[in-house]
């Protein structure tokens, strides 16, 4: 068997002592070995056995795994299940952000930004998975320590997906498409939306989905080179989208720096284990997204002030 690699709780271990011949059962024991998670504890995201993912007799031959496959995969120790309904003992981790809002007025508009954003728009490809519908605006989403922790472990999808999130995007649904943007690569998107369900949720559909080769890098006076979520590159590619009904919800607000005006920086979801029993965000927000809605022009909003906008109510003569 080709070395493989198995990321887990944000760190990769090489799995290269297997033959052939040896199950997923024995792949997982050597997993174990390296983790010390146990196998029942376990599951496996990007094996694939004739479409499915595969159960314990599978032989590793019959997988075809390529060279430098990487999986990831979800699983708990026994310790870390123990502690995990423990109350936390220190403070929530401060959000490592960058203070950029001298930065955006200095990169929005530089145009060798824009000449990146127009070579994406030109070489990128989207694939559309299901067709935008006419009128309804756009919600961009990212997924880690959105909608997903994925520092903590687990077992399942479900024990680090936050709080509403299916009730969320199907009330969000109703009035924007919806598209999630990741800065990791396809395969893992594809897989965290599997495995939380959202990929075949009779409620909703995503129209499309975007990893990081879309992302561009743009250099800061005061910060240096990072890489950025410009949503010139969808409003590029679909005209119906543009400043005025486009909202993107990001926990790292420099993703964003591009398009200032378009972002809400959202509370990370982490320490899922402990938190997801009072953790309201999303719920909070699929309400902001339904007051603002009927507005045709969201570029007289502050996102920064969500929580405080009240819509206007209709005068008595126009109901």
């Amino acid at each position: 068997m080709a070395a493989l690699t198995v990321k887990w709780s944000g760190d990769e271990y090489i799995i290269d002592a297997l033959d052939d011949t040896e199950t997923v059962a024995d792949l997982k024991k050597a997993i174990q070995c390296k983790t010390g998670v146990l196998p029942e504890r376990m599951k496996l995201l990007g094996l694939k056995y004739k479409g499915k993912p595969p159960d314990d007799a599978v032989t590793i031959g019959n997988l075809k795994l390529k060279p430098n496959t990487k999986i990831m995969m979800m699983g708990t120790r026994e310790k870390e299940l123990a502690e995990a309904n423990k109350p936390p003992e220190d403070m929530p981790d401060v959000v490592n952000d960058f203070d950029i809002e001298d930065e955006e007025i200095a990169v929005e508009n530089r145009q060798e930004f824009l000449n990146k954003i127009e070579r994406r728009i030109k070489d990128y490809k989207i694939e559309i998975l299901n067709e935008p519908r006419p009128g309804k605006k756009l919600l961009v989403l990212d997924i880690d320590y959105t909608l997903f922790d994925h520092r903590s472990v687990g077992e399942t999808g479900q024990d680090l997906m936050r709080p509403y999130l299916h009730e969320f995007l199907t009330i969000a649904y109703e009035d924007y498409d919806i598209v999630i943007w990741s800065a990791t690569n396809m395969k893992w998107i594809k897989a965290k939306m599997d495995e939380l369900g959202v990929t075949k949720n009779p409620n909703y559909k995503l129209c499309f989905m975007i990893d990081s080769l879309a992302m561009i890098t743009v250099e800061t006076p005061k910060y240096g080179v990072i890489d950025v979520k410009a949503l010139g590159v969808v409003w590029g590619k679909f005209e119906q989208w543009s400043t005025k009904n486009t909202i993107m919800f990001d926990d790292i607000r420099r993703n964003f720096i591009m398009n200032p005006q378009v972002g809400l920086k959202i509370r990370p979801f982490k320490q899922a284990h402990t938190n997801r029993d009072t953790d309201r965000e999303l719920l909070k927000l699929s309400k902001y997204l339904k007051d603002i809605a009927p507005l045709e022009d969201f570029t007289i909003l502050n996102h920064k002030h969500w929580e405080r906008y009240r819509p206007e109510k209709k005068r008595s003569s126009e109901r």
